[in-house]
C-alpha cells in the first residue's frame, strides 16, 4: 500500500458537476480529493480486505443470532425494549439487507483491524462507487497514473443486481432527512440503481412521511408506503414519536431493522466476546465491563451510538492532552461506550487513512478511503481514490 501523489484531472469540478457529484467541496473545503491516489497490490486487496470483510460479515451474523435469543444484549445495546420483538422477527424473517461498511485500519502490513461497522446508514457511497471509477478511467486516459491500473470496485453493478433482486413489489419509496446534501445524493444514488433494476421509485423527506387512520406510512399523495429505503438511522427512528409507529406499520425497511445491533457499537464488544483473538478484530469491552481494565492505558473510547467520529477519544499513557490522544466533542454518549484497544491509522506523511470495505448484499464490493490528518476519521476527512496495480 503506497500513498502517490499526482496531477488533478484538468476541469473535474466540471465533470463532477455534470455527474450530480454535488457535495465534492463542502463549504469550500475539499471533500474529493485527487491530489493523491492510493496504489495497492491485488494481494492486498484480496487476502487482507476482500476475504476478511466476509469473513466479519458471517460473524456479525453471529452476534444478531444471540442478540434476538437474548434480551440481556439487548439491554446493553441500550435498544428501546418495545423494538426488542420486532427486531428478532426482522432477523427470523431473514429480511434482506442491502449494504454495509466495514471500516479497518491497514497500512499494508498485518492483517486490516476492524474499527467499526457502518451497518445502517453509511455514507461517500456515490463517490465510492461512481466518482472514483470515473477518476481512473479519466486518469488513465490522461496518462496521470499508468496504464493498466484496477481498482476494488464493483459496487454499482451489485447494488443495482441486489436491488433487481430484493422483491420489491410496486414503488419503491426513499427518505431522508432534508438538512444534508450528501444524504440527498446518497438517496439521489440509490434511486437510480433501483430505477436501472426495473424498480418504480418515488422520494419524500423522512418529515414528509404520514400516518393513516389505520397506522400505516404513507407518503404526500397518501400512497401506502409497503418499502421504504431511509438513509436515516435506527437509533433516531426508535426514539421518535413517529419511530412508535414502526412495529404495526407493515412497511418492509431497507436496512432492516436487524440492523440496529450492527450499527451499534457494543456489537465491536460482542465480536470479541464471542471470536476473540481473531486477526481481524480489536480487544474491545464495554466499558462498565471488569476485564476493560486489560487494555491498560491505552485505548479508544467510543459511544454505543455515534457519527462522523464524536464524542470519540483516543486514550494514550492514561490521558488525552499528550502524544497520540485526541478527542472529539459531540452531543452522543448517553447510551454508554465501549473501549477498544488502541490501533492507530496508519500514517502516510501525516494523512492518516480510515479504509471503508463495501458490501453489497454481504459480498465484498468495492473500496472507499477516506482521510483525515487527526488519527480521528471526522467529517472533515478527504475521500481519496485507489488503485491496483502489481
Amino acid at each position: 500500500m503506497q500513498r502517490v501523489r499526482v496531477a488533478e484531472r484538468e476541469g473535474w469540478r466540471a465533470i463532477a458537476h455534470e455527474h450530480g457529484f454535488s457535495f465534492h467541496s463542502p463549504e469550500g473545503e475539499p471533500y474529493w480529493d485527487e491530489s493523491a491516489y492510493y496504489r495497492f497490490t491485488l494481494k492486498e486487496i484480496e487476502d487482507d480486505l476482500e476475504a476478511p470483510a466476509e469473513e466479519l460479515e458471517k460473524l456479525c451474523f453471529a452476534v444478531v443470532e444471540r442478540a434476538v435469543a437474548d434480551e440481556e444484549v439487548l439491554k446493553r445495546l441500550a435498544i428501546p425494549e418495545p423494538f426488542w420483538d420486532h427486531i428478532a422477527e426482522s432477523w427470523r424473517r431473514q429480511d434482506r439487507n442491502l449494504y454495509g461498511r466495514l471500516d479497518f485500519s491497514y497500512g499494508g502490513g498485518g492483517p486490516a483491524k476492524l474499527l467499526e461497522y457502518n451497518a445502517d446508514t453509511p455514507t461517500t457511497l456515490y463517490e465510492s462507487a461512481v466518482f472514483q471509477w470515473t477518476w481512473l478511467e479519466q486518469a488513465m486516459e490522461q496518462g496521470l497514473i499508468p496504464a493498466g491500473c484496477d481498482q476494488f470496485n464493483s459496487i454499482h453493478e451489485r447494488l443495482v443486481h441486489a436491488l433487481g433482486r430484493f422483491g420489491i413489489f410496486g414503488t419503491l419509496h426513499l427518505a431522508c432527512a432534508g438538512d444534508s446534501a450528501e444524504d440527498r445524493g446518497t438517496v439521489e444514488y440509490i434511486e437510480d440503481c433501483a430505477r436501472q433494476a426495473g424498480v418504480d421509485t418515488k422520494f419524500l423527506f423522512m418529515e414528509d412521511i404520514g400516518v393513516d387512520r389505520d397506522g400505516h406510512f404513507t407518503d404526500l399523495d397518501d400512497r401506502l408506503i409497503a418499502t421504504l429505503f431511509k438513509l436515516y438511522p435506527w437509533e433516531w427512528i426508535m426514539a421518535e414519536v413517529f419511530g412508535r409507529q414502526v412495529p404495526a406499520s407493515g412497511t418492509r425497511f431497507i436496512e432492516p431493522p436487524w440492523k440496529a445491533v450492527l450499527s451499534n457499537k457494543g456489537a465491536l464488544a460482542l465480536l470479541w466476546e464471542m471470536f476473540e483473538g481473531h486477526p481481524n478484530l480489536l480487544p474491545t469491552y464495554f466499558a462498565e465491563d471488569a476485564r476493560a481494565a486489560e487494555l491498560g492505558d491505552a485505548y479508544v473510547r467510543k459511544p454505543l451510538l455515534s457519527r462522523e467520529g464524536r464524542n470519540i477519544a483516543i486514550v494514550d499513557h492514561g490521558h488525552t492532552t499528550s502524544g497520540l490522544a485526541t478527542a472529539n466533542d459531540g452531543p452522543y454518549g448517553a447510551e454508554g461506550y465501549v473501549v477498544q484497544a488502541l490501533h492507530p491509522l496508519p500514517s502516510f506523511d501525516g494523512n492518516y487513512p480510515m479504509l471503508g470495505c463495501w458490501l453489497v448484499a454481504s459480498e465484498a464490493a468495492g473500496l472507499g478511503i477516506r482521510e483525515d490528518r487527526t488519527l480521528i476519521t471526522t467529517d472533515k476527512a478527504r475521500f481519496i481514490p485507489h488503485v491496483i496495480l502489481e
